[in-house]
């Protein structure tokens, strides 16, 4: 009798395996990473750092909360060991603002040089920013390290400075307040004003909207796999994917959408809020809806994100460095 409880208990154990199913992950800590160091200078972590040694710049705590600090770690020391540099991937080019060759980085096609708008008291607290102002072309970037091997979906979040055109010349610091806006907004005529539109018309312009691609790149502890886009589950939805009969690719569709900065991977900002687009966890072997083989990820990893911004933007939109957080649950490195 014994030995035949022994044998089903080993029988449900591997029943998943038999069934064609991965195996289980272990493991379950959350993390928050941007460009340069994660935490915030002086601050003790959830595991115990201090972060006192400036290897890039720190998280401005104007823009986090205790409760996100607590999962905002020294990626570079005990126990993540994250390189500062790795290789010659980002390179520096004349967009870059933040960081070096091999480094995190953030890029911007205007200067880097204007104070954060979402600052309602004085000019003194948060990054500088880069515009992109009302009727013209522009983009961000940001390449950031993944502090620990994912293993839920990743989250990509974005929060940026959005006013109507000219807010910031008109009412400086008081802008946010009187004048907050969102991407793809339809602007009226006069200072401030949103036009509001009949029924049967879309609030949106669509051709307004921020086109996002996202891509990831092999770090120093990951095999040298082909950089692929990861692809957004979109939210509402069944989060269903949609795979084809006889290649066995993912296919975009009501529920998910690769991230290529296509007409279809647009985004709606609104005015120094957090903006989440929630990335299906990569699998190996997985074809996207690119034709590109997905490859699991692991602790320093590149994670790129581009937001551009179309000529027919009818906003001025003001990003930095910490606009845009990846966050999620990943394997503890202890």
């Amino acid at each position: 009798m014994k030995w035949s409880f022994v044998l089903l208990a080993i029988c449900f154990m591997v029943a998943p395996a038999i069934a064609g199913v991965a195996p289980a992950i272990t493991g379950g800590d959350l993390y928050i990473a941007i460009v340069g160091t994660d935490c915030v200078e002086l601050d003790t972590n959830s595991y115990g750092q201090t972060c006192t040694t400036a290897f890039m710049s720190f998280a401005d705590p104007f823009y986090f909360s205790p409760k996100y600090r607590q999962f905002m770690y020294n990626e570079y020391d005990p126990p993540f060991y994250i390189p500062v540099t790795f290789g010659t991937f980002p390179p520096v080019n004349q967009y870059t603002r933040v960081g070096g060759t091999g480094q995190e980085q953030f890029r911007s096609q205007g200067l880097n040089s204007l104070v954060e708008v979402c600052e309602t008291t004085t000019a003194a607290r948060g990054l500088k920013t880069a515009k992109t102002s009302a009727g013209n072309a522009g983009f961000y970037e940001w390449f950031i390290r993944l502090p620990m091997k994912p293993d839920g979906e990743i989250n990509i979040v974005i929060q940026c400075g959005v006013v109507k055109p000219n807010a910031v010349a008109a009412w400086g610091l008081r802008a946010i307040g009187l004048c907050a806006a969102e991407t793809g907004e339809r602007v009226g005529v006069g200072l401030c004003v949103r036009e509001e539109v009949d029924p049967g018309t879309s609030p949106v312009i669509q051709a307004a909207l921020p086109k996002i691609t996202a891509i990831a790149y092999p770090g120093p502890y990951n095999v040298d796999f082909a950089p692929f886009k990861l692809t957004a589950l979109k939210n509402p939805s069944n989060y269903t994917l949609a795979f084809g009969a006889s290649s066995g690719a993912m296919s975009n569709d009501v529920s998910s959408q690769v991230l290529d900065g296509s007409a279809n991977a647009r985004i709606l900002l609104k005015a120094c809020m957090d903006k989440t687009v929630i990335t299906k966890l990569p699998v190996t072997g997985q074809v996207n809806a690119a034709g590109e083989v997905e490859t699991d990820l692991e602790a320093g990893d590149m994670i790129y994100v581009r937001m551009d911004v179309p000529r027919q933007n009818t906003v001025d939109i003001y990003c930095h460095a910490q606009s845009v957080k990846v966050m999620g649950i990943g394997e503890s490195p202890e």
